[in-house]
């Protein structure tokens, strides 16, 4: 059966003018004072009278912004029923307007019952440059069209010979990083709901560009990144900029609970569930109904636990992605509650997958969209400007607790120190060190020399060994990897304090030319999403 033909088109100058042509002098002037140009010779119909009077459609709408009354009068003229939608345009040429203004009337037409037996048709000719483009827009993609031109009394299918969503789109995300770079091409701190986030550099706005992505539906979301790179920051982060911002948020530990006590904290228990056990209780789920629940080091639950999570975060059939069947425990019945979740450790889950440590059918439950949080050495260019906000932090704190504290800063030998040293702890270790040297310091400026005896008071990562002179001689020692270890922590460095500009970074390095650097990056493969 033949589909239903709909006409969807803005009402042009030249449709006007075709008009004015056929009317008494003194409103054709009216019009032609308006839209000016040439006055349509004998016999010029316009595009869109043109159109139907070629072309059959079963319905015809007209976008206009102009007067009621002439829009009346063209559609008199236009000797056929059309309805017309009044837009509300500043300028014709708006593309940010039209877009919004074309995308609602076209989501409309989606939107009836009958869709799936409508062919939808868009007229390209009538109206500006603009208003075209974005029929073009949004026929390839969102909105399946026939396109129709006319010129000089004729009409015709016209055949556009490209497919955004598959000659464009797939070329766009052949590097997804470079995709979510592009998306967060803002600053973190311009970014709704991110504005805690410090820093400048690719690695962060990468982060950035996915989680708020990733914020606005109500799927989960799985944070991988060392100790202390800001996973609960990043939790919270996109819980603000997703529509559940004015809902609870709650953060559990699973790691820092046994088992019992937390199954109790995550689905609750009814009286006398176990021992101590004296009341009925709720869970996180359900205490956060309608908001986030964010489960850090959800990679340290026990096999159990993790059986009881899987069946939580299963599907409900005919309910939304967010709606989780829990039961308490202790209890015989189930509850419902609507709960997204985004979840977060350290561990490689992936390692504990083949040692059956963590079920593969959890993992990807909960990697419906992953994002790694950068660690603080891949993000040297950031590290003066997340030191001197937590100094701030810090002052704050301690002049709130002691009115007579006077705040500290930060000498450029320390901000010199604080972008040469590793890290391992990440953005909590440098919190931490800069909290010592604040209480410790005699000064009202905190030295490198205070720094460094901060860190000497703290452990380091047993994972971590030195890279420079300081690395013992012993059995297995390679010289030749150790230089390459060494010249590759140099080219890391470089290529992250110019933001992955090659060019800048040879000019860090004393290179004549970023090819010499693009060599070496492929001969010691180092690899990121740089640019040239």
């Amino acid at each position: 059966m033949a589909k239903r033909t709909v006409l969807v088109q803005w009402l042009g100058h030249s449709d006007l003018r075709a008009m004015a042509a056929s009317l008494p002098a003194a409103e054709c002037d009216e019009i032609m004072a308006q839209v000016r140009g040439e006055r349509a010779k004998n016999g010029d119909l316009g595009p869109i009278k043109t159109l139907v009077t070629t072309q059959h459609f079963d319905e015809v709408r007209l976008l206009s912004n102009y007067p009621a009354a002439w829009n009346k009068k063209y559609v008199s003229w236009l000797g056929r029923k059309a309805e017309v939608v009044l837009a509300d345009l500043k300028q014709p040429t708006d593309y940010k307007a039209i877009f919004h203004f074309a995308d609602a009337e076209l989501a409309a037409i989606r939107n009836r019952p009958t869709w799936a037996e409508m062919q939808l048709c868009m007229h390209l000719s009538p109206g500006t440059p603009a208003m075209a483009a974005i029929w073009l827009l949004l026929g390839k993609t969102r909105y399946p069209a026939t396109f129709f031109e006319t010129f000089s009394g004729k009409s015709w299918i016209t055949e556009v010979p490209f497919d955004l969503t598959i000659d464009v789109i797939p070329e766009i995300l052949k590097n997804s990083d470079s995709y979510f770079q592009h998306l967060a091409s803002q600053s973190p701190r311009e970014v709704k709901g991110f504005s805690d986030i410090i820093g400048e550099s690719r690695a962060i706005r990468d982060a950035v560009g996915r989680a708020t992505r990733a914020a606005i539906r109500g799927v989960t979301v799985l944070l991988l990144g060392e100790s202390g790179t800001g996973k609960e920051m990043f939790a919270r982060a996109i819980h603000k900029a997703s529509p559940r911002r004015g809902r609870p948020f709650l953060a559990i530990n699973c790691a820092a609970l046994p088992r019992t006590l937390l199954e109790s904290e995550l689905f609750g228990h009814i009286k006398g569930a176990y021992t101590g056990a004296d009341k009925e209780r709720k869970g996180a789920f359900e205490l956060v109904d309608g908001g986030t629940l964010f489960l850090d080091e959800v990679g340290e639950c026990d096999l159990e636990t993790q059986a009881k999570l899987l069946r939580v975060l299963q599907p409900l059939p005919g309910e939304g992605p967010t709606i989780r069947t829990i039961r308490r425990l202790g209890d015989g019945k189930d509850c419902k509650a609507d709960v997204r979740v985004v979840a977060a450790t350290n561990r490689d889950l992936h390692a504990a997958i083949r040692q059956r440590m963590f079920r593969e059918d959890l993992y990807y439950r909960l990697a419906a969209i992953t994002i790694t949080l950068p660690p603080l050495r891949d993000r040297i260019a950031d590290i003066p400007a997340i030191a001197m906000n937590l100094l701030d932090l810090i002052n704050g704190n301690f002049h709130a607790e002691d009115p007579s504290y006077k705040h500290k800063s930060i000498s450029a030998s320390a901000i010199a120190f604080v972008k040469r040293h590793n890290w391992p702890g990440n953005v909590r270790q440098l919190y931490n060190v800069l909290v010592q040297a604040a209480v410790l310091a005699d000064g009202g400026v905190l030295e490198r020399a205070d720094l460094v005896a901060a860190l000497g008071e703290m452990p380091e990562n047993d994972h971590v060994s030195p890279k420079g002179p300081d690395r013992l001689l012993a059995e297995g020692f390679d010289l030749e990897e150790h230089l390459n270890d060494i010249h590759r922590d140099y080219l890391r460095r470089a290529m992250a304090e110019s933001n992955g500009v090659k060019a800048h970074a040879a000019r860090l390095l004393g290179m004549k030319n970023y090819q010499t650097l693009d060599a070496q990056l492929k001969r010691l493969q180092v690899t990121a999403a740089w640019r040239d």
